[in-house]
This record gives structure tokens, C-alpha cells and sequence, in this order.
């Protein structure tokens, strides 16, 4: 397996429309930034962003609705209070080829105000919008700003093409847009 850089990524944008849009330069001008940086791809967060209603009732992540979320639509920052729990979603859309897993990674900048970041691999041969969860462990309120970068992509590429990449397992999460909740199909 191995590490991929800037230029293997363009190279994989221009053949296989990798990544939706794609911005092929690190965008920085008083945002926080995003584009294509020299070992990865920065991600940005979108408008729409659902915050975990509080309450005592047990969180059980196999029987998620809507009913459990406040939704959130807007282009002006959002506030994380001390432990809120935030689902956001990437502007851009993977398509991941059968030989690429990508490990996505919060920002520093997020990173050193104390926002977790959190993300599930991609898998070789996924393809979606990544749904973003975010967090707050803080005691000071951490302000998250839409259309700006939220997290670095990071490209490996196996040696061959696994025996069940994603898109051959049905896999549930498959073609995911906007923000996606737990699902617990089998």
C-alpha cells in the first residue's frame, strides 16, 4: 500500500472524476483552507448541519430518525456548545476507485480549538458525499464556518484490488448524499 500525493491525485480526478468539484490549488485567502495540498485533499463542510437534540432518553445509533436531530440550514458559522454533537456533510463527492482507501482527518486548525473531527475510512470503491460528525469537548462554545475546509483526505493505493471492494458488498452507505444517518440494514 502506498501514500499518494498531489500529482497521483490530479491524475485520478482527470481519469476517474475522483472528486466533485475538485479545486486543484490550497485555497486560503482569510478561510479556512481547502483544496488540493501536497500529500491530500482538504474537504469542505456544507450549509446543512444536524445538532443531537438533548434530552435523558437513550441515543440508540440502530434506531436513529429524524425526530432525534434539529436541522440546521445556513452559510453563516454555527456555534458547538460545550458537548454538542453535530452531523455535517463534504461539498465534494468521492468516487472512489477499487484500489484507493482514503483515512480523512480534522484540520489543525479545528484541532487546536478543541473540535473533534470524526470520520469513518473510506473504503476502496465507496462512492458519496462524506456525512461529518462533529463535537465538542470543550467548555467554551467553538465556532464552525460553512463552505470552508473541515478535514484532510489522505490517499492510500493497494497493490491489487481487494477480493470485496465496497461497491461489490452492497455496501449501505453506497452513493450517500447530503447528510446520512446510522443505518442498520444487514
Amino acid at each position: 500500500m502506498a501514500l499518494r500525493n498531489d500529482k497521483w491525485i490530479k491524475k485520478m480526478v482527470e481519469e476517474r472524476n475522483m472528486i466533485e468539484p475538485f479545486i486543484d490549488n490550497q485555497v486560503r485567502n482569510g478561510v479556512i483552507s481547502y483544496g488540493l495540498s501536497a500529500t491530500g485533499y482538504d474537504i469542505r463542510i456544507g450549509e446543512k448541519f444536524m445538532f443531537l437534540k438533548r434530552g435523558n432518553a437513550v441515543f440508540d445509533p440502530k434506531h436513529q430518525t429524524e425526530f432525534d436531530w434539529e436541522t440546521i440550514e445556513t452559510n453563516n458559522p454555527i456555534i458547538l456548545h460545550s458537548n454538542d454533537y453535530v452531523l455535517g456533510y463534504s461539498m465534494e463527492y468521492f468516487r472512489l476507485p477499487e484500489d484507493v482507501m482514503v483515512l480523512v482527518t480534522g484540520k489543525s486548525t479545528y484541532a487546536r480549538s478543541g473540535l473533534i473531527v470524526n470520520f469513518t475510512p473510506g473504503e476502496p470503491g465507496w462512492e458519496g458525499q462524506w456525512t461529518i460528525e462533529l463535537s465538542n469537548p470543550t467548555h467554551r462554545p467553538i465556532k464552525v464556518y460553512p463552505l470552508e475546509g473541515i478535514a484532510q483526505c489522505i490517499f492510500f493505493q493497494t497493490d491489487d484490488i481487494p477480493i470485496m471492494p465496497y461497491n461489490k458488498k452492497s455496501g449501505k452507505y453506497m452513493h450517500q448524499t447530503g447528510i446520512t444517518l446510522a443505518r442498520t440494514e444487514f
